[in-house]
């Protein structure tokens, strides 16, 4: 097994940017990195918040990841440059574009360029909640199986939702559209000149936690689909059957994307995953250790030895699926539709007097010193059983039991009730629920003795993640890697490579170690146990009145 001076690319599709990170694959050491914003989505466009649509360009994913490679390539010399041997992609997830029978998003084409629904609908996209709602009544209505292992309710931020949404309202794209395909899928063939929708290889991930596939019956049945409208049963003809784990060989890189992206033409190209799982793999996940990736949003990753969950379906969180993290493990999925975003968004709407300076440069400096001061103000306060408590719903709910209905609320605030203090609510809010996850899957018989956290969140709010350590009353370890999804996939590209026989391997080579560790301040701890009974009352409020 030679790794000498071999490196593989992670690409790491997130949010707002693609970063690309080239890994040593004999120890994991990070060479280079590079970051490239998408230009589109930086400026707004296709996107109206109060409905909820975020949609993405194809070309800010083009275009971004020439950037990023070409940024962390820069960094290389010639000879190293030539020893890369694999690459792979992550992405946010449900991530889907409607495309034509060659593979191509529609966006991509003349008639489609501005059309945001021809474009990726990002994850976090809630336009298809009445859409979620069909699909959840069918699949009463029929007795089906098909949300068995998604935690028993479909999303409207997962793939069927949204493209039923703009078959249903949007007829000439509906009528333009053949298949289509999931952000992780559609890169992976780009680059491989694979992306035919009956012949590219499609992500065991993103089609088991998000498109209801299961080894037992494949995509749901056409009858099914046809029930919700015809157009999607026409289209499962030009879908799927199988699914493959990442690690997985889904091709070379062609001579054209060599060139443009600067590296070695017929390097290996791993099958690619959603985000977050990439992220747990990054942060050497392993049995009984919960990874959360904190970012705008979180997602909660685990695994579990077959033999452990048997037939047992796990029930509210966002689905358990066959080699989504490891091949051989069940991977479990959950996770919160907001966190980072609670934070931006409060901080928007105390930056609003701000439109009213004219000096851009004060304007900025301002704005970017808001988050640092309400910190600096809120951990010098205490907790107590009389404080305001909040509900971290402001973009619904993941998990448990998915419902993008429900809203966010904050109770108990007095003429006293400062900035600071609505802002320490808010981040004991995104604590509290994900202490409720941490009950919930614990309850479902899921044993979690440890929590890893990866992404920025982790990295540059300590006051968040000692919070989430008093909430949660357990240790909360930081993964060093700057960049734990990207470092996922280059373990990944380094098993579709052959160098390693299987992740376990790149992982107990490649891994990151941990850079810092939270612990529960005991005092804090008796606090919040009393807050989050508080909590937990005004979520039974909210669900009444949502």
């Amino acid at each position: 097994m030679e790794t000498k001076q071999k490196y593989a690319i992670g690409l790491d599709f997130g949010t707002d940017s693609c970063r690309a990170l080239i890994v040593d694959v004999g120890n994991g050491k990070e060479r280079a990195t590079g970051v490239s914003f998408y230009p589109r989505w930086k400026a707004g466009l296709y996107c109206d918040a109060q409905s909820n649509r975020y949609r993405q360009h194809p070309l800010d994913y083009i275009e971004a990841m020439k950037d990023a490679v070409h940024i962390a390539v820069s960094q290389l010399s010639p000879e190293e440059t030539k020893t890369i041997c694999g690459v792979c992609f992550d992405t946010t997830g449900s991530t889907p574009a409607l495309t034509d029978a060659s593979g191509t998003p529609l966006a991509l084409l003349p008639e489609f360029r501005e059309e945001p629904d021809a474009m990726f609908v990002l994850w976090k996209d809630h336009t298809a909640v009445r859409e979620a709602e069909q699909i959840n009544v069918l699949v009463k209505k029929l007795g089906a199986d098909y949300l068995m292992y998604e935690g028993g309710t479909y999303s409207s931020e997962w793939v069927w939702s949204k493209v039923l949404h703009i078959i249903n309202t949007n007829e000439k794209v509906k009528n333009a559209a053949y298949s289509w395909v999931e952000h992780c899928d559609w890169i992976t063939g780009l680059v491989t000149g694979n992306t035919i929708p009956e012949k590219m290889f499609r992500s065991r991930c993103a089609a088991g936690h998000k498109a209801m596939w299961h080894e037992r019956w494949g995509l749901p049945s056409s009858d099914f689909l046809k029930e919700l409208n015809p157009h999607l049963a026409e289209m499962r003809l030009h879908l799927y059957s199988e699914t493959y784990t990442s690690g997985t060989c889904a091709g070379h890189l062609t001579t054209e994307w060599a060139e443009q992206l600067g590296i070695p033409a017929g390097i290996a190209v791993s099958v690619g995953a959603i985000d977050a799982h990439m992220g747990a793999v990054g942060a050497s996940i392993a049995p009984k250790v919960l990874t959360r990736i904190i970012g705008t949003s979180t997602c909660d990753i685990m695994v579990a030895e077959k033999d452990e969950i048997g037939d047992r379906c796990i029930e509210g969180i966002c689905g358990q699926v066959d080699g989504s993290v490891l091949p051989g493990y069940i991977g479990f999925e959950a996770g919160q539709s907001a966190f980072g975003d609670i934070y931006a968004w409060f901080k928007n709407i105390l930056s609003w007097p701000l439109k009213f300076i004219s000096d851009e440069k004060v304007k900025q400096q301002i704005q970017d010193n808001i988050l640092s001061e309400l910190t600096d103000a809120a951990q010098r306060s205490t907790p107590s059983i009389n404080s305001a408590v909040a509900l971290d719903w402001m973009n619904g709910r993941r998990t448990p039991d998915a419902n993008q209905n429900v809203k966010g609320i904050i109770a108990g605030l007095t003429l006293g009730s400062s900035a600071p203090d609505i802002y320490r609510t808010l981040v004991e809010a995104t604590a509290f629920g994900s202490r409720r996850i941490v009950e919930h899957m614990q309850s479902q018989g899921l044993h979690i003795e440890s929590v890893n956290a990866i992404g920025g969140i982790s990295k540059k709010a300590p006051f968040v993640m000692q919070t989430l350590a008093n909430v949660m009353n357990m240790p909360i370890r930081v993964i060093r890697s700057e960049q734990a999804c990207a470092l996922g996939a280059a373990m990944f590209a380094a098993v579709a490579a052959g160098i390693y026989p299987d992740i376990s391997k790149a992982i107990l080579h490649m891994g990151s170690d941990i850079e810092a560790e939270y612990l529960p301040d005991p005092e804090h701890v008796e606090r919040y146990d009393a807050l989050y009974r508080k909590y937990l009352e005004l979520a039974k409020l909210a669900e009444k009145i949502n």
